[in-house]
């Protein structure tokens, strides 16, 4: 876990596949010197985390954990900050844990699962990318032979290199080599790789829930959507999704030239954006006796 800023304004970053706590690297101090309680930490079997000791790997579990999290820290709320899985953490939490929940930075065009809300609107399913989205399937329901068939640290951290390159996630370049050194260097474990594909056999209906997913409603907390406009991840009619999926938003803004790593692609943008969202937050905190941010 990765903290900065202890006695500001509690702030949770979340982060997602095929990241660790490290995509945060550019955001921790920043923010920290902006006057929050940064926390990043890394999700269940991913990074420098313990593997699930009940094998489960479903949002319902990672906010288990975070919200003992919460309760180990002294924090009431806070406010959370995800992309990718990460993003549909902060999601289930709102809806989960309404109380534990200030408000949301999304910082892709992750959002409930609002099927029959989005129909009834008029808006149509978004369309599948097969040629970009293989390894749905093959994390999805061959984990394991996908895992044996990456069978040396180089391999494994290759694959994982392949969504910040020509899996179009990001535009090319935005990682340089030593980037993607420190990014992917978890991956090269073989069993951190195998349980970073359990949200996929999640998704693909091949590993069970410890508890129901609450991404059937809308999110009632205020939320700052961020969306980086070079990925080919981008769902379609997302602002139209989005005013229906957080009716208490702002945004969504689209970011040119950043993909879905803005953490680390645009970190000050990202920075900024958190900042002014919670300016309140922070000249409230400031102002409370023996303040020290």
């Amino acid at each position: 876990m990765r903290r900065r800023g202890d006695g500001g304004v509690p702030l949770l970053l979340i982060h997602g596949f095929p990241c660790t706590s490290r995509i945060w690297s550019h955001n921790i101090v920043p923010l920290a010197e902006a006057g929050f309680d940064v926390v990043a930490p890394d999700l269940r079997g991913y990074g420098d985390s313990d593997f699930a000791p009940d094998d489960f790997y479903d949002l319902n579990a990672f906010n288990t954990d975070l919200t003992a999290l919460f309760d180990k820290l002294g924090w009431d709320r806070a406010v959370i900050a995800g992309h990718d899985l990460g993003a549909m953490i902060a999601v289930d939490m709102a809806n989960r844990h309404p109380d534990r929940v200030d408000r949301l930075v999304i910082l892709d065009d992750s959002m409930p699962d609002l099927a029959e809300t989005f129909a009834a609107a008029g808006i149509p399913p978004s369309r599948p990318k097969p040629a970009v989205y293989d390894y749905h399937r093959l994390q999805g329901r061959h984990a394991d032979a996908l895992v044996a068939d990456l069978n040396t640290p180089e391999q494994r951290r290759r694959y994982i290199a392949e969504f910040y390159g020509h899996r179009l996630w990001c535009p090319p370049d935005a990682f340089g080599e030593d980037d993607l050194a420190f990014l992917t260097e978890p991956y090269g474990d073989a069993d951190r790789l195998r349980a970073s594909f359990a949200d996929y056999e999640v998704v693909m209906g091949t590993r069970p829930l410890s508890a129901p997913e609450m991404l059937d409603r809308p999110v009632q907390q205020r939320a700052l959507v961020l969306i980086g406009a070079d990925q080919v991840t981008i769902g379609d009619h997302a602002e139209q999704r989005c005013a229906l999926a957080f009716p208490e938003a702002v945004g969504p803004f689209w970011v040119k030239g950043a993909g879905h790593f803005m953490p680390w692609e645009r970190p000050e943008t990202v920075n900024r954006a958190i900042h002014s969202f919670c300016g309140d937050l922070l000249a409230t905190a400031a102002t409370r006796p023996g303040a020290h941010i």
